[in-house]
């Protein structure tokens, strides 16, 4: 039976692999990296960074294929969505199948495979059609990144977290209750729809890389600010990875 490793590689930095991640990539025989499309080719490089830094097997083969693009303008955003893992897991059992020798298939995954991550689902869909077993290997979280990279905790004393997307936060605003707030997948800076007053933000795109971007402060002076770096970082890149935390400012510690 083929066991499929699901690797979390962090955002792409070689020191933020842990131990575990670095021998269960080692163990792999067959690599499987996403390519194809102006945004994957970034992402492509990164990953084959992290192994030029850490693979030492001379037996595991590095295989790219295809990563099919979801339809973002499909009205039913979930239907869409699972749709494009279908597609996902089409893409890897081809993969997969054109190597049946390969006995431990691994994929590197941006973050960790448990948080805003579709691989673990994609997955699923696989085992359900061929005998095939899954493991998840723990990664370093953009969240974690980015509280570490502004030296905040990531919640108030003894108060409440929630992490969100930004399409809900556009559609039903801050969540009663809650004193912090993440916010990820966020294209349209949804928190141009708050009421500023009382609301502190700390942002960060491309965390972990060289060129990493940052900015806090009062919802209200911060604001502007990230609206403008992060279009000029889209400009750069065609494509950014960014996420943001804010909190209440009466639970700012």
């Amino acid at each position: 039976m083929m066991r499929l490793l699901l690797i979390g590689m962090g955002t792409g930095d070689p020191d933020h692999l842990t131990f575990q991640a670095v021998k269960a990539l080692n163990s792999a025989d067959l690599l499987l990296i996403p390519a194809k499309g102006e945004e994957k080719s970034e992402l492509a490089e990164l990953r084959r960074g992290l192994c030029a830094a850490h693979l030492r097997n001379p037996a595991t083969r590095i295989v790219e294929f295809a990563m099919p693009r979801r339809d973002v303008a499909r009205e039913d955003y979930l239907e869409g969505v699972e749709d494009w893992h279908d597609a996902i897991a089409e893409a890897w059992s081809a993969a997969l199948a054109a190597h049946p020798e390969a006995e431990r298939a691994a994929l590197l995954v941006w973050g960790d495979p448990s948080l805003y991550d579709s691989s673990l689902r994609v997955a699923a869909r696989l085992a359900a059609r061929r005998p095939l077993e899954v493991e998840a290997v723990p990664g370093l979280t953009s969240m974690q990144m980015l509280t570490a990279a502004h030296g905040i905790p990531l919640n108030g004393l003894g108060a409440s977290v929630q992490i969100t997307t930004g399409r809900r936060l556009r559609d039903e605003g801050w969540p009663e209750g809650v004193e912090t707030l993440v916010v990820m997948l966020d294209g349209g800076c949804a928190f141009q729809n708050l009421a500023p007053e009382g609301i502190d933000i700390w942002w960060g795109a491309r965390l972990g890389m060289k060129d990493q971007l940052l900015d806090k402060g009062p919802l209200a002076e911060a604001g502007p600010r990230i609206l403008k770096a992060r279009a000029e970082a889209r400009a750069r890149h065609g494509w950014i990875m960014d996420l943001y935390l804010m909190r209440k400012t009466a639970q700012r510690a």
